[in-house]
């Protein structure tokens, strides 16, 4: 009898401490998701084929009306499929068909229901978010802390862009999500101390792609980063203390019960999964509709090559000139045009652009009392009456849209100001793009009107250091792996200019070719594109770059992995219609030769080939293969 009673208190005991635990898993079945919890922690684990690419890790919230992140029990779960389908024109894909298992767990504490944590399992991702309900007699929260975390297997290594400190950068308006990715490195580390902006990617070894994110972030809380542990372990951060010159709060107030944001974890054996997902856009619906009809498209953008002293009328009355002989929609009037053009002489421009065909774009600076930028126009998109003053009188003049900067936070009163310039903005039939900015979260399906945000180190340092163009390449190489691959991306790119001035002699140098012009032009999405071209390239640009960048779409109805590493090379294709482009860049550090496999294309088919700086007809292979060279710092565009 002793002896039995010692083998059931052992097998009793680890019952007690390790609880309940529930498995989800893909439609497919090579995702797997593992809830539990131990001695009272809520953890979760992540498996792709059988192998770890998320290792036991934690979840849970600490609010002001109780700590959910310990002394829980998972009692119970609800279970469903999901099959979903949308359309949506300015995403990497037009039509999506959203398939995938959910899962709500349930935790108790002291007997209590007081969370429950959404699983929703497709064949490229998991995404969960957590639920708050409502204790009798309490009907808001303050979440002061998220427990979330994600435990990366050993020999994990990193593609990470760091947080920058804040109140940093030019005129304190840091952090905005521009800093340079560190690649291949390894775990353990924090960045410059302030972890990584989302998105963030991670090689599993020889086993694949782990890609983390988060969606669905709007007014209701804040814009969370990646804190990087010991041991390859990371956690969710909330924003700090300093960003917007301590405008807000760094906590976040709920109404209850209540959601939070997804969080997003995209796997797979190769970067296709990661280049695909639409996951950024499956998980939120749209918050407004709107009476108009949005339409996107390209245009030009006279500051990137000519600073400020191009905002004059001249200038932008020979860009809009420019604009109409692309066939282009519009153009970006940037920072000081209040004071170098003025109010009136904007409205002459306008006419003169409707005359031509093209609209406006106008830039404000976002800011109230967050940082020192000096640009104007100033302190009217942070002012509630001042803005919708302003938005009116674009309504009237017929402004297409509006690009507004120098956001520097991450906190939920910031995204509270995202929110209400969306909104304005949209009553008054204006496409909204963010410079200086946060990463978009699902925002194109959220807010009918929104168009792109920068969130990048983009065009502009090309500009101002030709160390940032030595790397151009390089850098190119990891947008569409990671940036790229959860959001519009507004880089403002694909110059043909020689050099970075207007009189394109002097001035930091370009070293990439022509065709890598080309190929940006289609690996960087985003449905509203302000190139980086300049009048004088009629003249003196190769007139078949020329006539590719009239015809480019910027609209895609879908997107396919060819092959690439992040910081070395990159190909995908872009199905416009029935059209295919394929475009490659690389910066290897020698010339790449590549035999493609390109099974949109039909063996024997002939298409056109964009290399080494001219364009030239090729065959396509009966195994529907082409063989390309694609030159160091230079690209490669098949189009069908």
């Amino acid at each position: 009898m002793k002896k039995l009673f010692l083998i059931s208190l052992l097998v009793y005991v680890p019952m007690f401490l390790f609880g309940a635990e529930y498995v989800v898993n893909s439609p497919d079945g090579r995702i797997a998701v593992t809830v539990s919890d131990e001695n009272g922690t809520p953890l979760y684990e992540v498996k792709y084929d059988g192998k770890t690419f998320i290792g036991k890790s934690f979840l849970g919230l600490i609010t002001d009306i109780g700590d959910f992140s310990r002394e829980l029990m998972l009692n119970g779960s609800e279970r469903k499929t999901i099959n979903e389908s949308y359309g949506l024109r300015n995403i990497k894909q037009s039509n999506i068909n959203y398939s995938a298992n959910e899962m709500i767990c349930r935790f108790d504490k002291a007997g209590k229901q007081v969370m429950s944590v959404i699983f929703r399992v497709s064949d490229r991702d998991v995404a969960f978010r957590y639920t708050l309900n409502a204790p009798k007699g309490k009907f808001s929260c303050v979440i002061k802390e998220e427990k979330t975390s994600f435990d990366m297997p050993e020999g994990t290594t990193t593609f990470l862009c760091p947080q920058s400190k804040p109140m940093t950068g030019f005129a304190g308006t840091a952090p905005s999500y521009e800093t340079r990715y560190a690649c291949d490195e390894a775990t353990g580390k924090n960045g410059w101390g302030f972890g990584y902006t989302f998105p963030c990617l991670f090689r599993n070894g020889d086993n694949g792609w782990t890609l983390i994110s988060e969606t669905g972030t709007d007014g209701d809380y804040c814009g969370c980063r990646l804190l990087g542990g010991p041991n390859g372990n990371y956690r969710i951060g909330f924003p700090m203390a300093e960003e917007n010159n301590g405008w807000g709060d760094t906590s976040v107030q709920m109404a209850l019960p209540g959601e939070t944001p997804w969080r997003t974890i995209t796997v797979g054996a190769t970067l296709a999964n990661v280049v695909e997902t639409t996951v950024a856009w499956d998980l939120v619906k749209p918050k407004y509709s709107t009476e108009y009809k949005y339409e996107y498209g390209k245009g030009t953008w006279s500051w990137i090559i000519g600073m400020d002293s191009s905002c004059n009328f001249d200038e932008q009355r020979r860009y809009i000139d420019f604009a109409a002989a692309m066939g282009y929609r519009s153009v970006l009037i940037d920072a000081l045009w209040d004071v170098q053009i003025g109010y009136g002489r904007i409205e002459e421009l306008a006419k003169y652009g409707k005359q031509k065909g093209v609209g406006l774009y106008l830039w404000y600076n976002s800011n109230g009392a967050w940082n020192h930028a000096p640009q104007s126009p100033r302190g009217i998109m942070n002012d509630p009456i001042k803005r919708k003053e302003e938005m009116r009188w674009m309504k009237k003049t017929g402004i297409l849209g509006i690009k507004v900067d120098f956001f520097g936070g991450d906190k939920q009163s910031t995204m509270q100001l995202y929110e209400q310039i969306l909104t304005d903005a949209n009553d008054n039939d204006l496409l909204v793009i963010f410079h200086g900015c946060t990463l978009p979260r699902g925002w194109e399906r959220m807010y009918p009107n929104y168009a792109a945000s920068e969130a990048v180190l983009a065009s502009e340092n090309l500009h101002f250091s030709q160390g940032f163009c030595d790397v151009e390449a390089h850098c190119g190489t990891i947008h569409p792996f990671i940036r790229n691959t959860v959001g519009s991306m507004d880089f403002g790119g694909s110059t043909l200019n020689k050099f970075y001035n207007a009189n394109n002699k002097t001035g930091s140098r370009r070293v990439t070719t022509d065709v890598y012009a080309l190929a940006t032009a289609v690996l960087f999405q985003s449905a509203v594109q302000h190139f980086a071209l300049a009048p004088n390239n009629l003249d003196d640009a190769p007139s078949w770059a020329i006539d590719f960048m009239k015809q480019v779409p910027t609209t895609w109805d879908e997107v396919r992995y060819i092959d690439g590493y992040p910081g070395r090379y990159a190909i995908m294709a872009r199905r416009s219609g029935t059209k295919w482009y394929i475009a490659g860049i690389n910066a290897t550090g020698e010339t790449m030769k590549k035999t493609l496999e390109l099974p949109m294309f039909e063996g024997g088919e002939t298409v056109s080939l964009y290399m080494n700086d001219k364009l030239v007809t090729a065959k396509i292979s009966k195994k529907k293969t082409l063989s390309v060279s694609i030159p160091n710092n230079g690209g490669v565009v098949i189009v069908r």
